[in-house]
């Protein structure tokens, strides 16, 4: 199961709900998906094929999501 978060500019965010213990959340669009840390501070944990416009853009996204 893949709960969604929050839905934006064609980002979706989202985690797995049994997947790891540290707290995180993906980020999935057409062109790919990024993994975010939330603790201890927001902190990009893997790209897949998202530009570091897209990563930007989500990144600010995120902060006003959370």
């Amino acid at each position: 199961m893949s709960p969604t978060v929050f839905n934006e500019e064609g980002f979706r965010f989202f985690f797995f709900s049994r997947e790891e213990s540290r707290m995180h959340v993906h980020v999935n669009c057409a062109d790919g998906e990024a993994k975010y840390w939330l603790e201890p501070q927001i902190e990009l944990a893997r790209n897949y094929r998202l530009s570091r416009a897209q990563l930007k853009r989500t990144e600010w996204l995120h902060s006003g999501a959370l």
